[in-house]
């Protein structure tokens, strides 16, 4: 199948090389000229400006966003919106917020373009292992679209499927975020613990490895943790700010609207937000107020 890769980011470099490997023949384009020379000299054809991607894909096109989320996704897909045409297909593989996806949708419609939503998840691992693909669409073009979910997939009837229409696969996909937000939670709160148990020399690389053959709480995660405790244990160059991608906070929110409590996914996020404050001023607080009932101690700044 032809298709274009929009947006050449280290994630969607890597899914088209996977869809050429695959036999996908790929049109690349991106703001930054390097990254479309790059997937040239790797057998992609390269397109500079929006029309000349749109001519060199055979009709109806099939076009695959990988952008940040937000404005520019939009952006992305008000461009392509001009430059193609009825029975074309737009596909968002970011991580848009799924209430993006369906004014996408309807607005694309009017012109009888096609709109894909795909949760994408498999990071920097995807090019060896494939990704797992939660999309969301009309059922007709996703059918159409086999062979390119096919091949970006750990194999052809595993790790992919619609889960309805457009936006749910955003919306699934950003729920899994959310799952993903409190087993990271637990490993990291659960290794902490281990840590602090200094009178039993405990070997947190050993305990993870162990952990990983037949245990309840194996996981792709705790592979993932075991190679970094069996790096350096003691983490001595990694400073303990989290980020977050935004999905965690639309999950808590979306669990808010519909009235499910969602208390582990929450607070896993609130401990991100907690990881960036180098002096928590509500932790301060509880100090002083704890001394002004009890008469408990304070600790002084140095």
């Amino acid at each position: 199948m032809n298709i274009a890769m929009v947006g050449l980011g280290k994630m969607g470099a890597n899914m088209a090389r996977r869809l050429m490997k695959g036999g996908h023949r790929l049109v690349a384009f991106d703001v930054n000229p390097a990254a479309v020379q790059a997937l040239e000299a790797e057998g992609a054809t390269g397109a500079h400006s929006w029309p000349e991607m749109a001519t060199k894909l055979p009709m109806p096109r099939v076009a695959w966003v990988m952008v940040p989320a937000g404005q520019a996704t939009t952006d992305t897909i008000n461009a392509l919106m001009e430059v193609f045409s009825a029975g074309d297909i737009i596909i968002d593989g970011g991580n848009s917020n799924y209430k993006d996806d369906v004014q996408h949708a309807e607005l694309l419609s009017q012109k009888g373009i096609h709109f894909v939503d795909v949760g994408t998840s498999g990071g920097v691992w995807g090019l060896e292992n494939g990704y797992s693909l939660m999309i969301g669409g009309e059922e007709e073009i996703v059918e159409r679209l086999c062979p390119v979910f096919e091949t970006l997939a750990p194999a052809k009837d595993k790790g992919w499927g619609r889960v309805g229409p457009a936006g749910a696969g955003h919306y699934v996909k950003m729920i899994h975020n959310g799952i993903e937000y409190g087993m990271m939670q637990a490993y990291a709160e659960g290794f902490e613990i281990l840590k602090s148990k200094k009178e039993f020399g405990l070997d947190l690389a050993q305990i993870a490895h162990i952990w990983q053959h037949g245990s309840v709480v194996r996981s792709w995660l705790l592979d993932l943790t075991a190679d970094v405790l069996a790096e350096d244990q003691e983490l001595k160059e990694v400073e303990g700010w989290v980020p977050d991608s935004g999905e965690g906070r639309w999950t808590v929110a979306e669990a808010i609207d519909l009235d499910v409590p969602a208390p582990v996914i929450t607070l896993s996020l609130m401990m991100r937000l907690a990881s960036r404050q180098d002096e928590s001023y509500a932790a301060k607080l509880l100090a002083a107020m704890r001394n002004k009932f009890g008469g408990h101690e304070i600790k002084h700044k140095e």
